[in-house]
């Protein structure tokens, strides 16, 4: 299991679904992950410290649990079945653990919230995770079908700035 950070929200290309891209906290590797508008919203305004005038369902969400004792250690995206991801919200409640299913998209925000982290187990970032730098894919050995799966990624990667990637010293720590 790695530790991941977030990297960036945006839109990807060509169809303008939101995106998060996160990236292993100490190696090159990123994880991109497809998800709702009102998520990528959610996500990136706790990203960016806009203030809501009332809790939004994350805030929420995370107000509930301390009020009934709990708290959120970190979350972890476990799964990736049918090009679905799966996540888990890990929580202590009363001394005890409790693990809650959830989609990445709630559990990442949940974490941006509470400043917990996040987790990719090594099965998904093996099947989903994307190495860049030095790598180049051979495009003559991949399959039609590897490279529809790898498209919308590469068009993301066409938005980004890469040479702010990781600029953020904040992630060293």
């Amino acid at each position: 299991m790695k530790e991941m950070v977030i990297q960036t929200v945006g839109l990807g290309v060509p169809n303008l679904q939101p995106v998060i891209l996160l990236k292993e906290k100490w190696a090159d590797r990123y994880l991109p992950i497809w998800i709702g508008l009102s998520e990528a919203q959610a996500i990136a305004a706790k990203l960016i410290e806009v203030q809501t005038p009332r809790p939004m369902t994350h805030d929420l969400l995370c107000s509930a649990v301390a009020a009934l004792g709990g708290s959120i250690t970190r979350v972890v995206l476990d799964e990736l079945r049918d090009a679905t991801f799966y996540a888990k919200v890990y929580l202590e409640v009363r001394g005890e653990p409790v693990i809650v299913d959830s989609r990445p998209s709630d559990a990442i925000a949940i974490a941006v919230r509470t400043g917990n982290p996040i987790f990719a187990e090594d099965g998904v970032l093996d099947e989903a995770g994307v190495a860049l730098g030095d790598t180049q894919i051979d495009r003559e050995t991949l399959t039609d079908e590897q490279l529809d799966k790898l498209q919308p990624f590469a068009d993301f990667l066409g938005t980004l700035n890469l040479d702010d990637l990781g600029a953020d010293s904040s992630d060293d720590a």
